[in-house]
């Protein structure tokens, strides 16, 4: 009676029976209580479907890629815009269909080019999840952006993702650990990585060393980050989408990290990076007000931090910005 009553959803399956069903037949919990009791366990035609999903995921050709990698860019200029908030549907269907994509692509030809796309695709819904203060979900992204990146044998990408990752960690109250993971970073990339990549990371190094107290390490990771950004205005690296940095942007990392020392000097650069700064970065331009209300608090310059902080405010309400909100709220504390 009772299977009658489970098959016509008259009867809810209990976790008791659920557990004994499983053994008998022999399926997940997720299958079991997804699919009705008349048709478990899976029949053997459940290859036909897997056939026919594998015969699709090797028809993704480099038109559809393509198309991948154009709504990861759509998505990416509406987060700088607008913030992460009000994406995170989206973002879950994208990686969904990228995932399905590769699961059932069967050689290295189709899965590479998917597998970089969607490399690139986690990182940025886990940078999202981080300003969204969902940490937990940003690092189940950047797992699977490493997996992604293995797959894709892109070491830029795996060495992205790693350094990304360490912000959690970071942000988690881990900021030594993170330190290693960049360094780690750094080490599986090597020589093979574009001049603004490496300049990417060890900016990323010094930030995480400025956080924690490691001002000598800093400045050494400070140095070598300037000597490695390539000359111009150009900002993206054709081989490492994700990547946005230039002597501008690199200016205003420069001051930041310096205003997280306390050194005096921030001041000057985070205002010759506020002239600079591309209006369409919203979420930056939180970081640079943030950054300069730190560095005039180091000063004691408390006017200015708070004109700063009111700004900052603003920007962050703006993109609903947990993570730049939760920054003003903490240098707010010190007004």
């Amino acid at each position: 009676m009772y299977v009658s009553e489970w098959e016509n959803e008259k009867r809810t399956l209990s976790d008791r029976y659920a557990a004994i069903l499983r053994q008998l037949l022999g399926v997940t919990d997720r299958e079991l209580r997804g699919v009705s009791l008349a048709t478990a366990p899976p029949m053997a035609d459940g290859y036909d479907e897997l056939l026919s999903r594998i015969d699709s995921a090797s028809s993704v050709g480099a038109s559809m890629v393509k198309t991948f990698n154009d709504q990861t860019e759509i998505l990416r200029t509406m987060d700088r815009q607008m913030g992460a908030a009000g994406l995170v549907d989206q973002m879950t269907g994208h990686l969904a269909r990228l995932e399905d994509a590769l699961n059932f692509a069967v050689l290295p030809t189709t899965r590479r080019p998917v597998a970089l796309a969607l490399a690139g695709a986690s990182t940025l819904a886990a940078w999202q999840a981080i300003d969204s203060g969902a940490v937990e979900r940003a690092w189940r992204h950047y797992e699977l952006a490493k997996r992604a990146a293995r797959d894709a044998e892109a070491p830029m990408y795996l060495a992205h993702a790693m350094a990304e990752q360490a912000y959690v960690l970071c942000e988690a109250g881990r900021p030594s650990l993170g330190v290693d993971l960049v360094r780690d970073a750094q080490r599986t990339v090597g020589q093979a990585g574009s001049p603004r990549l490496r300049a990417w990371l060890y900016a990323a190094e010094a930030e995480l060393c400025a956080h924690a107290g490691m001002p000598d390490d800093c400045r050494r990771a400070l140095d070598a980050a300037l000597a490695s950004i390539p000359p111009g205005s150009e900002d993206r690296d054709p081989d490492m989408l994700s990547i946005f940095l230039n002597g501008a942007h690199l200016t205003r990392w420069h001051g930041n990290v310096l205003a997280l020392l306390g050194d005096g000097e921030a001041v000057t650069s985070l205002y010759d990076a506020l002239d600079v700064v591309d209006p369409t970065f919203v979420r930056a331009q939180a970081g640079l007000h943030s950054d300069l209300a730190q560095a005039h608090l180091a000063r004691a310059e408390y006017d200015d931090a708070h004109t700063h902080l009111r700004q900052a405010r603003l920007l962050a309400s703006r993109t609903g910005s947990v993570r730049q909100r939760r920054r003003v709220d903490l240098l707010s504390a010190r007004l």
